[in-house]
């Protein structure tokens, strides 16, 4: 790991002894081995999984259609931000806007075929279909997730439901990568707080657990988890898996771009919010995403 700047979690510094590395699994390991890595460490870790041109041209796809609407500079690969929108001005509906974007054809390549379909296939032991929604995130500079488990956002479903994090390049950690809280897959008593929790049907409080995943690391004695990810890498964890990112406090404001994709059987039960041509999610579609308004860099952690 660097030490080279500071690294924090929702302005908070991470302390060296509360950040640890993930540890990585084979791509080829059997499903077995996966799913006992999982059981054992609540996550799979696969350095280049995936294709990397498929996914640095992704990258370049999604990077391009937010080029023109003036927050990316030339060269789009680099993915510096501009600080500057124009897309309230030039789109005439963000949710429509950010739903294609969602959907180009080489992130579908990578998110919705190829490598990572047989790797679930062999994770679960069957045939396998993703949600059709995707989570698609630009964090530029200044932003962070807040730390949450996946299951609150979307259990009308089968309970056997992983999420797939796909970094979309190479992502240092000064620029704000995800972090896991190591152990949370086994924090009964507060899985128990949240397993029958669904964040449509209650709105008394928030969906996401802790904005001071530094606090919480110390309280529970724990660190949180990441890595320096690179373009082909992937991390696969199920619905009770705490985890939020640092914060990108990239120097040249280089926005972090990643992908969530929600992997199950096809034969399992779905959550019908987030399925067909489309998917409501939770209730106004790709709009109610944060990735579907015009995104500037948040001077918060200059």
């Amino acid at each position: 790991m660097t030490d080279s700047c500071t690294i924090s979690a929702h302005g908070t510094e991470v302390p060296a002894e509360l950040l640890g590395l993930l540890q990585p699994t084979s791509a080829n390991a059997t499903g077995e081995a996966m799913r006992e890595q999982i059981e054992q460490h609540g996550y799979l870790y696969m350095p280049a999984a995936l294709d990397r041109e498929a996914v640095l041209a992704a990258r370049a796809e999604v990077f391009g259609r937010l080029a023109e609407v003036g927050e990316i500079a030339e060269p789009v690969c680099d993915g510096i931000s501009t600080g500057t929108s124009r897309r309230g001005e030039v789109v005439e509906d963000l949710g429509i806007f950010w739903k294609s974007v969602s959907e180009g054809s080489a992130l579908r390549s990578v998110t919705h075929a190829g490598p990572i379909v047989e790797l679930m296939q062999r994770l679960l032991g069957g045939d396998v279909k993703p949600y059709d929604f995707l989570w698609l995130r630009a964090m530029h500079r200044g932003r962070a997730s807040a730390y949450h488990f996946d299951h609150v956002y979307m259990n009308r479903g089968t309970a056997n439901l992983f999420s797939v994090w796909t970094p979309l390049g190479d992502i240092q950690l000064e620029e704000g990568p995800i972090a896991l809280v190591e152990g949370s897959h086994l924090w009964d008593d507060l899985i128990a707080e949240y397993r029958d929790f669904d964040v449509e049907q209650d709105t008394s409080r928030p969906g996401h657990v802790t904005l001071d995943p530094v606090g919480l690391a110390k309280q529970r004695g724990t660190r949180l988890l990441t890595a320096e990810f690179r373009a082909g890498d992937v991390l696969v964890f199920p619905m009770f898996n705490l985890h939020g990112s640092l914060d990108n406090r990239s120097a040249e404001g280089r926005v972090r771009i990643s992908c969530d994709t929600r992997y199950q059987l096809a034969s399992d039960k779905f959550d019908q919010r987030w399925i067909g041509e489309n998917p409501i999610g939770h209730g106004s579609g790709y709009a109610s995403l944060s990735g579907a308004q015009p995104a500037t860099s948040d001077p918060l952690f200059r």
